[in-house]
């Protein structure tokens, strides 16, 4: 039998994988928020209209990522590719920092403070699972439970791809339905009743200069911050291969 490391291949390199018990608890509660939050929206609302929310959809990524993420560190298994995780971080950062500086916003324009009246009991519940548990969630087990330097800055590219393609599905969804039908358009910069295609293509523009500077600033992001040690995490880092 030939030994790992006589064909040159260094040691830490075949140093097995542990379980990651920390990284296993924090990602199965990150994704059970997630699947509350989702859950409990689908049970108060109409699906079809609930599921047409990119803070639902984005949600739909946290809970699965981040359950296979955590069977995936219970097991000692290889973690999920960078570009995975690091594009589930960036489509629930869009969730919360849109609700919270744009949506919950009464001074931005684009409101919908309107109805928070009505946010009360399960449906509270949900809103904070959705906006504000699971983005810091993410972001907290991104920023202390992965390995730095695995992004590259083709993955802002791949990323943005999805809420590109959510703008059409909007749009095409909003065309498809009878006018004055309840939320036709999911949220007030989407809306072609109020602002007409050119001014909701202006919106979108503005809003993707904005994903697009924050994907890019999570690629830096990763090629500065401190290497992950220590025995939860499981495995030995290197600086990356260029």
């Amino acid at each position: 039998m030939i030994a790992p490391n006589s064909a040159g291949v260094p040691a830490e390199a075949v140093v097995p994988h542990k379980r990651r018990p920390l990284a296993a608890a924090l990602r199965t509660l990150i994704a059970l928020a997630a699947l509350t939050g989702i859950v409990i929206d689908l049970a108060v609302g109409s699906p079809p209209r609930v599921l047409s929310y990119f803070t639902v959809q984005s949600n739909v990524v946290v809970a699965g990522v981040l359950g296979i993420s955590a069977w995936r560190a219970w097991r000692g298994r290889r973690p999920l590719p960078a570009w995975a995780t690091g594009g589930t971080l960036l489509f629930i950062a869009i969730t919360g920092l849109v609700y919270h500086f744009v949506l919950a916003n009464d001074a931005s324009g684009f409101s919908m403070t309107d109805g928070a009246e009505a946010l009360s009991g399960w449906r509270s519940l949900s809103n904070q699972l959705l906006h504000t548990v699971t983005p810091i969630g993410v972001a907290l087990d991104w920023l202390l439970l992965t390995a730095p330097g695995g992004l590259r800055w083709r993955h802002a590219g791949l990323w943005l791809l999805y809420p590109l393609a959510y703008l059409a599905f909007a749009l095409t969804r909003g065309a498809l339905m009878a006018p004055g039908s309840t939320a036709r358009y999911p949220y007030p910069f989407l809306d072609v009743d109020i602002h007409g295609y050119a001014g909701v293509l202006g919106n979108a523009v503005v809003f993707g200069l904005a994903f697009s500077a924050l994907a890019f600033l999570l690629v830096a992001l990763d090629r500065v911050r401190p290497y992950v040690r220590g025995p939860e995490t499981g495995f030995r880092l290197r600086p990356p291969v260029r």
